[in-house]
């Protein structure tokens, strides 16, 4: 693991270049700037950096001089995780909570905001999740405890925050993460019975979930990344290992729309071990089967298709809450996705048609994805008037919603577009692609 997710101090130092010993006199020189005198050498280095010590307040003021980070971070989010770095995420524990989504709260003010996790830290976060078993909630006795009425009321409105659709969704943003920071608070604060707990640990998940896909839609990656990582903290202090599953389902996601599907696939592989309901194994291996198709493994794609269908078939139980709108028309439109990236644009096509036509009205953010998909299905078959036209539809409806990532999709097809310059559909629909 630790050959994996490298300690945040280490890579903060090697990808400046320094060696410990360089670190180590550094620090004394921050610390003679400000009138001290700092012990620190090679050896104490060596020990923060394989968690053998933790230096204490004036040693980590001194490495944010260092390092060129404003000191309040260093208060706020703790050690390590005030660290800069990009090839870090936090190890699961009992502890881990708190930092993980306060640190997804500050990305909007943090210069971290544009720094994601590598494909070795999100890999290594997977492998870790599904090789450990969630710790017990914590609780203390002092003071006035959390009571089930306050969570009964914060549930209440999580629901109604997470349930809006999406273009209602991108005016509560500020009323999203106030929410979050209050059930954030509330487990910080640690005073509650241990159902009370898991209760806030699954809510605070549910809502940083919600959050990363409001801050994707916008393509704020890093930001979107962050609060998933947060959520996954809180799903695994929960014990819910099917919402933990989704939560890495949502990254591996992020990872394919990135071009990054190897990583994409090997979150799901882990992912999936320890997934319970049938509907969210579906969705997993469907996620999987996207992954598979855009690095050209064609056997093993259609092998995931067939096991999406077969579970998604076998689900007589209601699906856990961040999965309940798979359906039909999402496999039929995704396996479409797969079979345009293995070169069968027919029966892409056909299948793109046929999920689009499926689903339901009050998904207009999936609407406009499929839309997209399907544009991209009848350029490949050389329809370029419907093309267009289902294009523009796209477009229209993801500039309705508030999605630029949805946007995105439409201006991803706009050099294919080009190729037909001259015709008055397509002349049309890249003037509103430049406008957007």
């Amino acid at each position: 693991m630790d050959d994996l997710i490298r300690h945040p101090l280490a890579y903060a130092r090697i990808e400046r270049g320094w060696t410990q010993p360089e670190l180590a006199r550094r620090v004394r020189q921050a610390a003679l700037r400000r009138g001290l005198r700092s012990g620190v050498d090679r050896q104490r280095i060596w020990n923060w950096e394989n968690d053998r010590a933790t230096p204490d307040g004036d040693s980590q003021i001194l490495l944010a001089d260092v390092f060129e980070i404003d000191q309040s971070p260093v208060a706020t989010l703790g050690w390590p995780q005030w660290l800069p770095s990009r090839d870090s995420s936090m190890s699961l524990g009992p502890n881990s909570t708190v930092p993980a989504l306060r640190e997804a709260l500050r990305t909007s003010m943090d210069r971290r905001t544009f720094l994601t996790y590598s494909s070795a830290a999100l890999v290594g976060l997977a492998h870790q999740w599904a090789a450990t078993e969630p710790q017990a909630v914590a609780r203390a006795l002092d003071g006035k405890a959390v009571d089930a009425e306050l969570v009964d009321l914060l549930e209440a409105a999580g629901q109604k925050l997470t349930s809006l659709v999406t273009e209602q969704r991108q005016h509560t943003r500020t009323l999203l993460d106030a929410h979050l920071t209050t059930v954030t608070e509330l487990i910080d604060g640690g005073n509650y019975t241990q159902l009370v707990g898991q209760r806030l640990h699954t809510l605070a998940a549910r809502m940083s979930q919600t959050v990363g896909w409001h801050r994707f839609d916008q393509g704020k990656h890093a930001a979107a990344g962050r609060f998933w990582h947060g959520a996954l903290h809180s799903a695994h202090a929960s014990g819910d290992r099917d919402l933990g599953a989704g939560i890495m389902s949502d990254l591996a996601y992020q990872a394919t729309w990135l071009n990054a599907p190897q990583t994409a696939a090997e979150i799901l592989k882990s992912a999936v071990l320890r997934t319970h309901h049938p509907t969210a194994r579906s969705l997993l291996h469907l996620r999987l089967a996207r992954a598979q198709a855009a690095l050209g493994e064609a056997h093993a794609c259609r092998r995931s298709l067939a096991t999406a269908e077969q579970e998604l078939a076998r689900s007589t139980s209601e699906p856990p809450a961040w999965c309940s709108w798979m359906s039909p028309a999402d496999l039929s439109v995704d396996s479409g996705q797969c079979l345009l990236d293995l070169g069968e644009p027919e029966r892409a096509h056909k299948l793109i048609g046929e999920g689009t036509a499926l689903l339901p009205g009050a998904r207009d953010k999936t609407r406009a994805v499929f839309l997209s998909y399907e544009a991209g299905s009848f350029l490949r078959a050389g329809d370029i008037d419907q093309a267009a036209a289902t294009a523009a539809e796209s477009l229209a409806l993801a500039k309705q919603i508030g999605a630029p990532r949805c946007v995105a999709l439409v201006r991803d097809l706009a050099p294919e577009f080009k190729k037909h310059g001259g015709v008055e559909c397509v002349d049309d629909l890249l003037e509103r692609v430049r406008a957007s």
